[in-house]
């Protein structure tokens, strides 16, 4: 309530300290002989009640008025009013909580020597003590303002690193949520592209054999039927990591890697594709991301062959020390134009995954996949 109102909270209580002031006044006169409110009592009571409510709008400028009270106060009565002295505390936490320290330091210094000088002309003495309890009480007050503010500082501090530590998690959620999706994405569309270009060809020689050459239409209901249980056990597997719970048990069947590329090249070329493999260098052991990389850059890459080619493709395996390079070639039928398609999009970022590089090259005679995948050398 007092954080939503501050100006009505001080309002209320310079209204209370002030009426009790009065209040106090009056019932100590019922009882014993006190010396009557003098113009300066008032004026003072006044004074201090105009500071404490307005201590929030203009606090430096409060505090000097205060200052000036006090000073003045002792000139008429010789001693300290206990409302402007109270109020010159309010007012001095305000500006240390409200102000750099600097600057608190330097205006409560300023203002306590003032009126300790001023104290010390009324009574005619340089070393006058009679001002130190208000001087004591002005500095406990702007120490405890400073206090505040630093535990303020600290805290907004803490809320805004809490704040950007969040939206940090978020935004690092969100990338790894995009990330999965683009690798999903390569996921279906390497697995759907193949087995489904396979099907698409059995599927059109076994309707024209239908009616010529009946006998050699089972072999291509065979190739359509196996291609089809391919693709659907590794769509099954993909979409049974979507559907695992936060603790899924981690499957033991192992990524697509260049160990399946023998069933490969026996897929494509019972789909009518002739390749001719080259492989160069000693195999070794690849880590498993770049180890599927290559498999699916060739998978893709003769997928594109058979879709786009004469029926014909090349493919190299250059193994070094420290890069495993395989080139995909073949002649194009026509249309066949390079860095088109999401096929090419999706060899290119795998290449990239495994810290490799992508070349796809076009001419009217030949169209080249190059994909160099560098791996640490542990022989």
């Amino acid at each position: 309530m007092i954080s939503r109102h501050p100006h009505a909270s001080d309002l209320a209580l310079a209204t209370v300290l002030t009426g009790g002031a009065f209040a106090f006044h009056q019932m100590a006169a019922a009882r014993v002989p006190t010396p009557p409110l003098t113009t300066a009592d008032v004026l003072s009571a006044v004074l201090a009640f105009l500071a404490i409510a307005g201590r929030r709008r203009w606090p430096r400028a409060v505090l000097l008025v205060v200052t000036a009270g006090l000073i003045g106060h002792y000139n008429a009565t010789e001693h300290g009013h206990p409302l402007l002295v109270l109020a010159s505390g309010f007012v001095a936490y305000t500006v240390a909580a409200t102000t750099d320290r600097r600057t608190a330091l330097m205006l409560a210094a300023g203002c306590g020597a003032a009126v300790y000088v001023g104290n010390a002309f009324v009574h005619a003495n340089p070393v006058s003590l009679q001002s130190l309890p208000t001087l004591f009480f002005i500095g406990m007050a702007t120490a405890f303002g400073d206090a505040t503010r630093s535990r303020r500082a600290y805290l907004a501090e803490v809320m805004e690193r809490a704040r950007r530590a969040e939206q940090t998690r978020e935004e690092e959620a969100q990338r790894r949520v995009i990330q999965e999706r683009l690798r999903i994405a390569r996921e279906l569309h390497d697995v759907v592209a193949h087995h489904i270009a396979v099907i698409s060809v059995q599927a059109a020689a076994a309707s024209h054999l239908l009616d010529r050459r009946p006998e050699q239409v089972r072999p291509a209901l065979d190739l359509i039927r196996h291609a089809g249980d391919d693709v659907l056990k590794e769509l099954s597997s993909i979409v049974g990591v979507l559907r695992q719970s936060d603790d899924p048990v981690v499957s033991t069947e192992p990524a697509p890697g260049l160990s399946r590329l023998p069933a490969l090249l026996e897929t494509v070329a019972a789909a009518g594709l002739t390749v001719t493999v080259d492989t160069t260098g000693v195999e070794r052991a690849l880590p498993a991301v770049t180890d599927l990389a290559a498999y699916r850059i060739v998978q893709e890459a003769l997928t594109n062959a058979h879709k786009h080619g004469t029926g014909s493709a090349d493919l190299s395996l250059a193994w070094s020390g420290r890069a495993l390079r395989i080139d995909v070639g073949n002649p194009p039928r026509g249309g066949q134009s390079p860095g088109s398609g999401y096929g090419i999009v999706g060899m290119r970022e795998r290449a990239t995954a495994a810290d490799g590089t992508l070349e796809v090259r076009g001419t009217p005679d030949r169209f080249t996949v190059r994909a160099t995948l560098p791996f640490e050398d542990k022989s």
